[in-house]
């Protein structure tokens, strides 16, 4: 017998659990919210990349079907066999394109709205720094040659 009476008993037809065993993992008091918002891992897509990759998904997705359909309709021997294996072919062509369409809009996305980056003055300042450490060092070097020749003359 079980000692308290909300529990099931086995004169009550076997293991009846109460509905607060059922939700004992969620707090009594107080309310817990159902969805937290957390910060994004990475940057979402552009919404022209976005778009095309999902076209991209649609067109290979539909691909993969026709594929399917020419495969079993050959293996059947059916009359339909021969068109679906030509639209199969061309849907390869179509996924093809679909895919480097995704690849060329982030490309042409990044090369418009990307990272600005000024790479010449980059450059120029690096050469500056270069130049710069190459005169200080002809310069130690020329001192240093004067003082030996003033101290080989002496």
């Amino acid at each position: 017998m079980c000692d308290r009476p909300d529990r099931g008993s086995a004169e009550r037809g076997g293991n009846v659990m109460d509905t607060m065993d059922k939700d004992r993992d969620i707090p009594a008091q107080g309310t817990r919210r159902l969805w937290t918002e957390e910060p994004a891992r990475k940057r979402r897509l552009p919404e022209p990349v976005r778009t095309s990759a999902v076209r991209a998904v649609i067109i290979v997705a539909v691909t993969l079907v026709l594929a399917m359909v020419a495969v079993l309709c050959t293996f059947a021997g059916s009359w339909f066999a021969f068109p679906a294996v030509l639209t199969a072919v061309a849907s390869t062509v179509v996924a093809t394109w679909g895919v480097l369409d995704v690849w060329v809009t982030r490309q042409v996305w990044n090369q418009r709205y990307g990272v600005v980056s000024r790479p010449s003055s980059t450059a120029r300042e690096m050469r500056r720094q270069r130049r710069r450490a190459r005169k200080e060092a002809v310069s130690a070097r020329r001192a240093g040659d004067r003082g030996r020749a003033r101290g080989a003359a002496v």
